[in-house]
């Protein structure tokens, strides 16, 4: 529902509006591991036998921080329907952001590895999720994103900020719920502690986010910070992950 104090803006709105699925993460019992293929923050990743586990330049493997298996989420347009979408980061060095390995696999079914004893508990010290988490999935819909590149709206010719200060502290907290992108979520707007990368890159345009893991009761990417996963809208109909880019910021 769009609010009183909003009607005004209701075309522009719905103009920029896009599907998103939130995504609900629940931190797991110490001594529990979750499924193999299930979505999940942490945990041990779907591998099908024969495939190399994801490894770093200094030879460590590297630490699943995501994994969403499309066949448990809504449906979302351009995305996969089903198989699973993983992100690896470098156990101790995460905060260079020029290694990671975001892997596509469209089947599913195969064969795979249950043995992870290799990961050992070394390698998660540095991790910016603390324990493994189950996902949740529901549909929604974001009228924009503040940080966003993609957000210009203009409210009576007054930028975001400036149409935040006629408003009660009520209507700024709807407002905030409605514009503000945060969230851990597949699809929609991209929120940022700092800047939108896109912004400054024509290249870089049409990329799109797969995916947002934010701060979280026990996910901390820096200082507060947010993490995604971008890809070329054409790669991602196309369900070409290959030049999918990692990227977070924080406070």
């Amino acid at each position: 529902m769009i609010p009183e104090f909003l009607k005004a803006y209701e075309q522009e709105m719905f103009q920029q509006k896009l599907d998103t699925i939130r995504v609900k993460a629940t931190p797991v019992l110490q001594a529990q591991s979750l499924p193999i293929k299930q979505s999940k923050f942490l945990g041990k990743p779907y591998l099908p036998v024969g495939q190399s586990y994801p490894k770093s330049r200094n030879g460590k493997p590297m630490i699943m921080l995501a994994q969403i298996n499309f066949e448990e989420t809504p449906l979302l347009e351009n995305y996969p329907s089903k198989g699973i979408l993983q992100l690896f980061v470098p156990a101790l060095d995460l905060y260079g952001m020029e290694e990671f390995a975001v892997i596509f696999h469209e089947d599913a079914e195969q064969e795979c590895y249950t043995d992870f004893s290799f990961l050992s508990e070394e390698l998660y010290q540095e991790s910016p999720i603390a324990r493994e988490h189950s996902l949740a999935f529901i549909k929604d819909i974001e009228y924009g994103g503040m940080s966003d590149f993609r957000f210009n709206m203009s409210f009576n010719g007054m930028s975001y900020g400036d149409f935040e200060e006629t408003l009660t502290e009520a209507q700024q907290e709807e407002m905030s719920k409605l514009f503000d992108g945060t969230g851990h979520k597949i699809g929609g707007y991209a929120y940022f502690t700092q800047s939108d990368p896109r912004d400054y890159d024509e290249k870089l345009k049409n990329d799109v986010l797969l995916f947002q893991i934010d701060t979280d009761d026990e996910i901390m990417f820096g200082d507060s910070g947010v993490a995604h996963v971008f890809l070329n809208l054409e790669d991602l109909k196309n369900q070409n992950f290959e030049k999918a880019y990692f990227n977070w910021d924080c406070f």
